[in-house]
């Protein structure tokens, strides 16, 4: 009975403090997204950006850093997400934006299905070399359907109504900010739920040991497959939160750079830490942005040298490893 008890009291305990980490990570995310919003009043449509790709190195996060699967095609679907969005509009004249941000998340989670299907049938550097194939024929079937998706002139004629049939989408971007910043926190706080929960900590088990998960009766392949989609899902909210935002869905939404940019944003800060991939995503975009209009020419010169320094000397990512230095100062102070 005292045992009983006690666990009870534990989990009490253990859920009061996953609820303060949620209320002071939503704490965090809104302070840091005002100073952002006062310190470039004339710029949002950079910090809007900046949060659809937070969404691309999210859902990268969710399987390579949660699952360890190795991918450079996740920008497939991200651009599934802002092709179906887009053409919901553009074809069908279908303008809300909570049915267009719907779509997106079916058309993601439908290239997560697709994609994990395929990239799971290989390990390691195969399975790299299959991701870097899927985003090649994504980008190509995208190109050649130019009747659905505009190819190389891109995909026109999506305009998304009011939110709520209230807040236009201005020309200085002040109501996609807000949209997308709203659409960051609903989406953070389920994903921190979704990597404590037993599916998430399965996927967790599954990149230490998959041999001795299968040993204990569960499917790797099943969980790593219901991951992709829940991660296509994730960006295909971004994706759609580009569509609606900018109003145009290009070919560079489904391109190889695109990928390789969102991992090298997740590496920046932390692999398997949510935080870090926004910090990641945050530092990445600024700097890039800072040093392209202060040196045109070099700036690609000193990105990067910010890399090689951060895998060289921070090789866990700047988040992570500012984390596992704290956590060595509690241990050392108990």
């Amino acid at each position: 009975m005292a045992l009983a008890i006690n666990d009870d009291s534990e989990r009490l305990q253990r859920r009061r403090g996953f609820l303060g980490g949620d209320i002071a990570a939503i704490a965090v995310m809104t302070a840091i997204a005002a100073i952002g919003y006062f310190a470039f009043p004339d710029n949002l449509a950079l910090l809007t950006r900046m949060i659809t790709i937070a969404l691309l190195v999210l859902s990268v996060d969710l399987v390579t850093g949660y699952c360890g699967v190795a991918t450079l095609g996740h920008a497939a679907l991200f651009g599934s997400g802002a092709y179906a969005a887009g053409i919901l509009s553009a074809h069908y004249g279908i303008n809300d934006p909570l049915l267009m941000m719907l779509a997106g998340i079916a058309g993601g989670a439908f290239a997560g299905l697709l994609s994990g299907a395929i990239i799971l049938r290989a390990h390691g550097l195969p399975q790299l070399v299959l991701s870097i194939a899927l985003i090649n024929l994504f980008h190509e079937f995208a190109n050649k359907a130019s009747s659905w998706t505009g190819g190389s002139d891109g995909l026109s004629g999506i305009a998304p109504d009011p939110v709520f049939g209230l807040f236009e989408f201005d020309l200085y971007g002040h109501t996609a900010f807000f949209f997308g910043m709203s659409l960051l926190l609903v989406v953070f706080v389920l994903l921190r739920w979704l990597v404590r929960s037993p599916f998430g900590m399965l996927c967790r088990a599954i990149k230490q040991d998959p041999l001795r998960v299968r040993a204990m009766g569960a499917s790797p392949k099943a969980a790593l497959i219901r991951m992709y989609v829940i991660s296509g899902a994730v960006a295909g909210v971004g994706g759609a939160l580009n569509a609606i935002s900018t109003q145009v869905v290009g070919l560079d939404s489904l391109s190889f750079t695109q990928s390789a940019e969102a991992l090298v944003m997740l590496v920046l800060g932390g692999t398997g830490s949510l935080f870090g991939a926004l910090s990641g995503t945050v530092i990445f975009m600024l700097f890039e942005d800072y040093v392209s209009a202060a040196n045109p020419f070099h700036w690609l010169t000193m990105v990067g040298a910010l890399l090689i320094a951060v895998v060289l000397f921070a090789p866990k990512g700047l988040y992570g490893t500012a984390a596992a230095f704290m956590d060595r100062r509690r241990e050392q102070r108990s």
